[in-house]
């Protein structure tokens, strides 16, 4: 199994596409083993919270980042735990 690596993602979601479209930035900070699952990730959260099909999300940057550059304080707790353990 690969090393966990933390990936900042920008981009526009389409919110409101019925009435009024908006186009609205977004950065999110997730951890993955590769861009593909970051990526993945973000059209699953975005599409879950805000009811939004993947032709709806346009991602415009994926980038590799240290733990400690995160500005989400999860992320930079989830980076330092040295193990996990599932009960």
């Amino acid at each position: 199994m690969g090393e966990v690596k933390t990936f900042r993602i920008e981009g526009i979601m389409l919110i409101s596409h019925d009435r009024l479209p908006t186009w609205q930035k977004f950065t999110k900070e997730v951890r993955a083993l590769n861009k593909e699952q970051a990526i993945e990730y973000v059209y699953s959260v975005l599409g879950s919270n805000h009811k939004l099909r993947r032709k709806h999300i346009k991602i415009l940057s994926i980038k590799e980042i240290e733990p400690e550059e995160a500005r989400d304080r999860r992320i930079q707790q989830i980076a330092r735990m040295e193990r996990f353990v599932k009960l």
